[in-house]
């Protein structure tokens, strides 16, 4: 069977794993989430059914046939039942823990997994099977009485269990006459019983998401599409520093043999200010306050200099990209990347989404932390670098590889940061930063209107003094800087459509760059062509394209970066956050309000 997208995420915000139909591990990086992946078999070129599979945690149900899954209502905890051919039922809860224990949230890099007989006695059998090194090798294991070691990757881990370790040591098959518990986590002693400590672990895992879940204002329509996409968007965060990675793999190509392979495990600035911006409108401030804390981190680095578009969770500035040699990829379709060149880049753009995800802090009273004085004198060398830099070349927020232009895009994001600030200024009572602030973003805006404008073609061009199309226009009406109902912006929008559509799909653009013709739709692009559609009075066929999208979701309710428009499958990394990004933000614009019903 072909490695497929169709995965189930679970985590807690430290760990993380992708699980597929068949209940198997088949994706988790350790000690981090950018870490080396001890369950790669995504990105092994075999059928992890198969017997010489490794980089992966299966529970094999002898003569299954039938396999049913789903969370756990307002969870990430997965529940995957397997029936073989006798009728007999095995029941498998996986989750990491997550909870408050002595005043602070418990979030170890553990896996737990609960495995019940639920109808006659299944006979199971238990591969558990990590690698170290990129797929280099597998790890070497040691074994107690209760617990098996597997050593020698950048993490040691143990297995402790209830299960007979025997059974799991040899991979036997053995009937399944009562629970079994399985704790992965650190190499530490496990205190207590296991069974006991799990079944407490997983009562108070679910009782936290739930009453996170509860904190959410939600829109009256597609709540479970909303709540699902947001609690992945929260296992994309890296609570220890606040990052919040673009997705949890690393790899996985925009289309088939595309070579288009990228490691998202990392923190991109304006992936970020999307995530926060779309958890905002859900009144979810506890990521934006953690994420401020690592945006305060960068920004104090910087001192005013230059900003990488990406850093890694822990706010290393150097992610040196170099090629796996021990992992074939996805489907046998490598290259295998760890690291992103990107880091070296320059994205102008950076600067006015480090000063939009922190304006909200100066004006919401909800904020244990809300943003001083002293937050906002960090902050204006930001915005100076952004005035200086907004009619400058740079490689855009689709970061080509290969050739550099001024980005419209780009520079209208420079002008976002000084109109901002100067909200901030206001805010501060400091009238005459904001009205430096405010010159500063007149005097950009001028300049973007035209030279960003094409006169002949009549609409705006993806570059100065260009003609290019780009979905990233469509953006301009949510940065503010023009009004949906701007004739200008109507010829725009219809030329975008009319250029990057491919049937209910958008290209982020048409022409080719470093690696060819784009082969694959981009899945934001059509969330913001939904957006466009909506605020053009299209409301209808905007709601009609929004389904259109959901049917597209794998069995979790996710979707990845890209989309085949040929065929629509799903393509690139996944969980990708952008496009969770776009099932919120349609999800809360085209909903029936609350009043409709109460």
């Amino acid at each position: 069977m072909a490695q497929s997208l169709d995965l189930f995420p679970i985590g807690n915000c430290m760990a993380s794993a992708l699980i597929d139909r068949s209940g198997r591990f088949v994706w988790s990086c350790a000690p981090r989430v950018d870490g080396d992946p001890v369950f790669c078999a995504l990105l092994c070129d075999s059928d992890p059914a198969d017997e010489d599979s490794h980089g992966l945690w299966d529970i094999v149900v002898e003569g299954a046939q039938l396999v049913r899954q789903s969370y756990l209502r307002n969870t990430p905890i997965l529940s995957t039942e397997i029936e073989d051919a006798n009728g007999a039922v095995v029941e498998i809860i996986d989750f990491c823990p997550r909870y408050f224990r002595s005043g602070r949230i418990y979030r170890p890099l553990s896996f737990v997994r609960l495995v019940r007989p639920v109808v006659g006695t299944p006979r199971v059998r238990v591969r558990l099977r990590p690698m170290a090194n990129w797929g280099e090798r597998k790890v070497e294991t040691t074994r107690g009485s209760n617990h098996i070691r597997y050593v020698g990757g950048d993490t040691t881990m143990r297995l402790t269990t209830d299960a007979p370790v025997s059974h799991i040591e040899h991979e036997r098959i053995f009937r399944l006459e009562e629970p079994l518990t399985l704790f992965l986590g650190p190499d530490e002693s496990f205190e207590g019983d296991v069974s006991t400590a799990a079944a407490q672990m997983l009562k108070e895992t679910t009782d936290y998401w739930r009453r996170w879940v509860r904190t959410l204002s939600v829109p009256l329509d597609w709540q479970d599409v909303v709540i699902r996409a947001a609690i992945t968007l929260k296992l994309c965060t890296y609570e220890e520093t606040g990052a919040i990675v673009a997705a949890l793999t690393t790899s996985l190509p925009e289309h088939a043999e595309s070579g288009r392979n990228w490691d998202y495990r990392y923190c991109w600035l304006r992936d970020a200010y999307y995530v926060v911006q779309a958890l905002n409108r859900l009144g979810a401030v506890d990521i934006l306050e953690n994420y401020l804390v690592y945006l305060r981190n960068l920004v104090d680095s910087a001192k005013g200099g230059h900003v990488q578009p990406v850093y890694g969770v822990g706010l290393e500035p150097s992610l040196t990209e170099w090629i796996a040699p021990h992992l074939p990829g996805y489907r046998g379709m490598g290259p295998v990347r760890v690291g992103n060149q990107a880091h070296e880049h320059l994205q102008h753009d950076v600067y006015g989404q480090i000063i939009l995800s922190t304006t909200q802090a100066f004006f919401d009273e909800r904020l244990l932390r809300p943003a001083t004085l002293d937050d906002f004198r960090a902050l204006e060398p930001i915005a100076q670098r952004a005035y200086e830099l907004h009619d400058k070349p740079d490689a855009s927020l689709w970061e080509f590889r290969g050739r550099e232009a001024v980005h419209t895009y780009s520079s209208v994001m420079c002008w976002a940061a000084a109109d901002r600030l100067a909200n901030a200024a206001d805010k501060l009572g400091l009238s005459d930063r904001a009205d430096y602030w405010r010159e500063r973003a007149a005097e950009m805006r001028a300049t973007i209107e035209a030279r960003a404008w094409n006169a002949k073609l009549g609409r705006f061009a993806a570059t100065f003094d260009g003609d290019e199309l780009d979905a990233s226009l469509l953006q301009l009406i949510d940065l503010r800087f023009v009004p949906p109902d701007d004739p200008r912006m109507a010829a725009t929008v219809e030329a975008v459509e009319k250029g990057l559509r491919r049937g209910s799909y958008m290209l982020r653009y048409a022409n080719p760059d470093d690696f060819g013709e784009p082969q694959s739709a981009f899945n934001i692009c059509t969330f913001w062509l939904i957006a466009a559609l909506h605020l053009d009075g299209r409301t209808e066929e905007a709601r009609a394209l929004f389904e259109e999208m959901l049917n597209r979701r794998t069995s979790a309710g996710l979707l990845s970066e890209d989309i085949s428009f040929e065929d629509g499958e799903l393509w690139g990394n996944y969980p990708q956050t952008y496009s969770l990004v776009g099932l919120i933000n349609c999800a809360m614009l085209l909903s029936r309000p609350w009043t409709a019903v109460r």
